[in-house]
Order: C-alpha cells, then sequence, then structure tokens
C-alpha cells in the first residue's frame, strides 16, 4: 500500500473515487494531516468509521522517527531512522526573516562531489515522497512553528529522484498541505541536464539552484566528477534555455577552496561564463571536514571575488554560515549515525 503523506492533492482525489470515497474527502484528509498533524486515521473525527476503515485498508500512514538532533545558536540538525532502518538528515536554519529547512532527498548520492561529505556514504536508494514530506512535519511539531522555507539542497540529488521530488513539491506547495509558497521553495541540482529541462516544463515558481564551483571543464571535472557527464558549455545553454522558457532568475552555487577555485583568474572567466544571464551567484565559505584535503577560502579572497564579480555587474552573494560547530553547514551532512 501507498503511503497516505505520498499522494499529492489530485491523485489523493482520483485515489479515493476509485474505492468508492467522496472527491471532497481528500481536503478533510489533508487537513488532519498537515494542519492537525495526526498520526492515525482513527483521529479523524469528522469521517465516518466505515470510511476509516476504508482508508486503513487502502493506505498506509507509517511514520518516520526523529533519532536524535543537535543544536546551534541559529541552527538545528535532525538525524532521522527510516522504516528499513537507513537514516537522512535535516538541518533547520533560523533566519531574521523565518525559518528555512534543508532536506534530503535520497539515502546517500552518486554525484560523489570530492569536496562533499553526503557524497562519501553512495546512493543506498531514494527517498520516498511522504520521507520527505515528513522531515518537515516531524520538525515542525518538534519546534511547534511553522516553516517558513524549504531546500532540496540536503544528502542526494534532487533530480536524480525527479519524480518524487516534484510530488512533493506539490504537497508541500498545496493550500490544503502545507502551504508553503512556491518561491519558497529551492531545488538544487549539481547540474543533471535532462532532469533541469524537465523542471522548466513543469510551470512552477520554484527557484532552481545549479552547483558550479569552477569556471573550466578542467577544473570542474577535478573536484565534480559529473562534468564528465554534463559539461560546463551545454549545462550554461540548458541554463539559459531554462531562463528564456520560465522567466526565472537561476542561483549559481560556487563554493569556496582555498587556492583551488578562488584566484582572480577563477572570478574572471566566471564572469565571461555568466555575463548578460538571469542569475546571481551564492558564493559559500566551504565547511571543513575530516575525510577531504580542501580548506576554506580566507575572508580576504572570499571578499576579493565577490568584489571582481560585482565590478563586473554580477549579481553576487555571500552565504551565512550556518551550523558549523554540529556538522550542520552545507556540505557536511551525512547518512551515518556516529562518524
Amino acid at each position: 500500500m501507498k503511503n497516505i503523506y505520498s499522494y499529492p492533492y489530485e491523485e489523493l482525489e482520483n485515489f479515493l473515487i476509485k474505492i468508492n470515497e467522496k472527491k471532497y474527502r481528500a481536503k478533510q484528509i489533508y487537513e488532519w494531516l498537515y494542519i492537525h498533524k495526526i498520526a492515525s486515521f482513527k483521529d479523524m473525527s469528522n469521517i465516518s468509521k466505515d470510511s476509516i476503515n476504508n482508508l486503513i485498508n487502502s493506505f498506509s500512514i507509517n511514520i518516520i522517527k526523529i533519532k536524535n538532533s543537535q543544536k546551534s545558536k541559529d541552527t538545528l540538525k535532525y538525524l532521522f531512522e527510516l522504516s528499513d532502518g537507513n537514516l537522512i538528515e535535516a538541518v533547520l536554519m533560523i533566519h531574521n526573516y523565518g525559518i528555512s529547512i534543508c532536506i534530503s532527498s535520497q539515502v546517500g548520492c552518486n554525484i560523489g562531489c570530492s569536496f562533499c561529505e553526503s557524497g562519501r556514504l553512495k546512493k543506498v536508494r531514494d527517498l520516498e515522497v511522504y520521507e520527505m514530506v515528513q522531515q518537515i512535519l516531524l520538525i515542525e511539531k518538534d519546534i511547534n512553528k511553522r516553516i517558513d522555507s524549504v531546500v532540496i539542497m540536503g544528502i542526494g540529488e534532487p533530480f536524480d529522484n525527479y519524480y518524487n521530488v516534484i510530488n512533493f513539491i506539490k504537497i508541500i506547495n498545496n493550500p490544503f498541505g502545507l502551504s508553503i509558497g512556491a518561491r519558497h521553495i529551492t531545488v538544487s541540482t549539481s547540474g543533471i541536464i535532462p532532469g533541469i529541462k524537465k523542471f522548466g516544463d513543469e510551470c512552477m515558481q520554484v527557484n532552481l539552484a545549479v552547483s558550479l564551483h569552477a569556471p573550466t571543464d578542467e577544473l570542474r571535472s577535478k573536484i565534480m566528477k559529473i562534468n564528465d557527464v554534463y559539461n560546463i558549455n551545454n549545462l550554461i545553454n540548458t541554463i539559459k534555455e531554462y531562463i528564456k522558457k520560465t522567466n526565472r532568475r537561476v542561483t549559481i552555487e560556487y563554493v569556496m577552496l582555498d587556492y583551488i577555485n578562488d584566484e582572480k583568474k577563477h572570478a574572471l572567466e566566471l564572469v565571461n561564463l555568466l555575463k548578460g544571464m538571469n542569475v546571481y551567484v551564492n558564493l559559500i565559505p566551504y565547511n571543513e571536514t575530516n575525510y577531504n584535503k580542501y580548506k576554506k577560502s580566507s575572508k580576504e579572497r572570499i571578499l576579493a571575488f565577490y568584489d571582481i564579480l560585482k565590478k563586473h555587474n554580477i549579481n553576487v552573494t555571500i552565504r551565512k554560515e550556518f551550523g558549523l560547530g554540529i556538522d550542520a553547514a552545507c556540505g557536511q551532512l551525512r547518512a551515518k549515525e556516529g562518524e
């Protein structure tokens, strides 16, 4: 049986009709799941016993578990245990404009970027839709506050789990669901070109972020093996097509690796790549781990890089650092406990 939390609203309506339930029942179910956050069909007090039995026989309602959490000043990192024993992580960040959450889309990751901790565990499986949805629900319940924005940028490559991610977005964006605005949802990809093309056809107002991290094929292939499949020229052309089709700005993620990709020549090469495009560059101070050779660029080198982009009229920001003390920062999430 499919988990009830995996059904986008319209799909739930259609399935309810097939099992001889009224279409309006979908709204009732969504309210119980996403507003009241119940954990059992039997708690749905405005639904008849016969209908509840029908739901019990037609859907599963498994819930993932919070195994533990760690807190720093403005960050909470959650370790979740899935029903098969696999572990994933999600991170809550408190901003002055609201609360955001970075969720995982897979157990492990096959992209294997050399600077990223999350890719050390090869992909075990895709997350089901309900396993993504419940990361938000359980954290909202734990903090007793509403999540304002969602980034699919934790463990895994979202476009390697494309259809589950799209259905997840439909559920959390639905006004009867979690009602998180499309412009408060971001999908981050390492540059899976077919996924970007499909995503451009979805007619969603969801944000797209692309991890570039280097301005040349030679350098990008050294740190991101995905570049051997989808090189920079093809990726940039695909981003241009996406912008033209959707009329939406794309975020270019660029992690700052000391003396690897942070020199003046790299900034100028990046300018030449992106000039005239409706993008903004998010410079990410690298989060060092014990398992690879990379070091964080100095503040001075990051600012010098930033100034070159700014001088050449490239929209650019420097990402605020979250969760360093609890290994919850970008690129530090793992799917194993106790490492």
